[in-house]
């Protein structure tokens, strides 16, 4: 009896080896003979279930947000059963920083989509992230939170501070990635502002 597929795996499968090989010479010079080879099957299997690479890029782009999001709830079961406001927000952010390897290649990838949706035609068509918004209202409605129970600034702008902590993050991990600084340095300045906001 032949052996049955799992097509949701073997989709998997490929955009994990887009994401690997992506991460190592980067994004723009990937081809799907690339990915093939990474993931050890033939170029006509990937252009089975792709077809094109704009729809192999998008279905990678979900791939790595599903990974991400698996990673920062490793974080917040790292805290425990539960973590509140601040550790929340926290793990959101540092799991997004490239302090490790799979948050180089993360942000790396992520910042390589945005790039590329901005002047690549196909891939533009196709919207770049279901909900662009998701993590400015998740940070922003932890702060609001915060505010209720007394552990935050209750004078600050929850959705400014929301907005201000992810693009600081974003651009801190551009920062450790050209070699401008440390990963250290960057969690410090991203602790400083949070110590900022969550004032007894």
């Amino acid at each position: 009896m032949p052996k049955r597929v799992d097509h949701e795996e073997r989709r998997a499968q490929i955009a994990e080896a887009l994401i690997q090989v992506a991460g190592r010479r980067g994004l723009h010079a990937v081809g799907m003979r690339d990915v093939a080879a990474e993931a050890g099957v033939s170029l006509r299997l990937v252009q089975y279930y792709f077809e094109t690479k704009e729809k192999l890029l998008f279905y990678g782009l979900q791939h790595l947000t599903d990974r991400f999001t698996a990673r920062v709830g490793e974080r917040l079961r790292a805290v425990g059963p539960d973590p509140g406001p601040r550790a929340t927000i926290e793990a959101l952010l540092l799991a997004s920083l490239p302090t490790d390897e799979e948050g180089r290649t993360f942000h790396l990838l992520y910042s390589s989509y945005s790039i590329l949706s901005v002047t690549d035609e196909a891939l533009a068509a196709q919207p770049f992230i279901d909900n662009p918004d998701a993590a400015e209202n998740a940070v922003a409605g932890l702060l609001r939170q915060a505010q209720e129970s007394g552990l935050a600034d209750p004078s600050a702008d929850a959705r400014i501070e929301a907005i201000s902590l992810l693009a600081m993050t974003a651009t801190m991990g551009t920062s450790i990635l050209v070699g401008q600084r440390n990963p250290e340095s960057a969690v410090a300045v991203l602790h400083h502002h949070l110590d900022r906001i969550f004032t007894a």
